[in-house]
């Protein structure tokens, strides 16, 4: 009953193509939007800063890597080597170009590392599956050899290391906890929503089609080299923005090592946790690894306290190690479409909902 579509009736092709069609989730997607642009008001500085700017940065980058894995099934282990190119690229504009605004900055580290991306998705008009994983997985070698030796991407440093300081957007600094978050909102929201409407038309179709069957989807006129090559290069410019964003906003100082290939499948993972080819699992496979985690940080002590226990903090490093593991290895054998597949289940059962048919 709280989710019936009844007398929601639609008279023009406008309104039939509309993102959300259904009332309830216009409504739900607008409060949560605006539940999270007034989460300053009551978070504290550390919850911000240690868990909600790291959530939105990651769910940006799992929004990327769900475009070329979910929606256009190109396997891909590369994605911290993009993030890396985004974030060395935007660096070296925002400090050689003088006067250079922080957004175009990202954008240009964008543009670097979608170039990149489609250099290295090149193979995936040959290969597929598991070979193009490891084609993919080279970009990550490359990135890290090329910006350990090469000093010019990070002015000759000796250590490699680089930092960004005095950050504005329109005059206003990006300094305290509550801008940065407010930043990176703006921008995963903004983001989102282009790509919501990317995958619904003309070139989401031609990934999907790719995704289930190239073979099909090339003798009905769609263009494996356009659409996946598509597919690399808009994958590699969200992820290259999420990684300028993870340097710049989150880090401030970085060196290589910062984008190692740990960024790349814990990516993955939450592609696969919160759903393939769904906008919204990325951001709740996202919320499953990074808030997971630190939720089992906090717990597991005081679980222990109950029963009379003490456990070291190296007890519960590993034990949350373990537990997460397992919890991830279960969840992928009960619902193996994710998150969001359960979320769309849910949807269902409120459709009929209290009725038992």
């Amino acid at each position: 009953m709280l989710y019936r579509e009844n007398g929601q009736f639609k008279t023009s092709y406008r309104a039939d193509q509309q993102v959300f069609p259904i009332l309830q989730d216009r409504w739900a997607v607008g409060l949560i939007v605006l539940a999270a642009f007034l989460v300053p008001l009551a978070a504290s500085d550390y919850l911000m800063r240690a868990i909600l700017i790291p959530f939105l940065i990651f769910s940006l980058a799992a929004l990327g890597v769900n475009i070329l894995v979910g929606y256009c099934g190109q396997i891909s282990l590369g994605s911290g080597a993009f993030m890396a190119v985004g974030a060395y690229g935007a660096y070296n504009f925002f400090v050689r170009v003088p006067g250079m605004p922080l957004v175009p900055a990202l954008i240009l580290g964008g543009l670097c590392a979608m170039l990149f991306g489609i250099a290295f998705g090149l193979p995936s008009l040959r290969v597929r599956g598991l070979y193009l994983a490891v084609a993919t997985l080279a970009a990550q070698f490359f990135a890290d050899w090329m910006f350990l030796r090469i000093k010019w991407f990070t002015l000759n440093t000796p250590s490699g290391s680089v930092a960004v300081s005095n950050l504005q957007v329109f005059g206003l600094p990006i300094e305290s906890a509550t801008s940065k978050y407010l930043f990176c909102l703006l921008i995963v929201t903004v983001i989102a929503l282009l790509a919501k409407n990317l995958v619904r038309g003309a070139i989401g179709r031609e990934w999907m089609a790719i995704r289930d069957m190239d073979v099909a989807a090339a003798v009905i006129g769609i263009r494996p080299m356009y659409a996946k090559l598509s597919a690399f290069a808009v994958s590699s410019f969200i992820i290259g923005v999420a990684g300028g964003l993870w340097a710049f906003v989150y880090l401030g100082a970085w060196e290589p090592s910062a984008f190692s290939v740990d960024y790349s499948f814990r990516l993955l993972f939450m592609v696969i946790i919160g759903g393939l080819g769904s906008i919204m699992g990325s951001f709740f496979g996202a919320a499953f690894i990074i808030v997971l985690p630190i939720a089992l940080n906090q717990l597991l002590p005081v679980l222990a306290g109950l029963v009379g226990m003490t456990v070291s903090t190296t007890a519960v490093a590993h034990a949350e190690l373990m537990i997460f593991g397992a919890l991830i290895v279960w969840f992928l054998i009960v619902e193996p479409h994710g998150l969001a597949r359960l979320w769309s289940i849910a949807k269902q059962k409120l459709r009929l909902w209290p009725f038992p048919h």
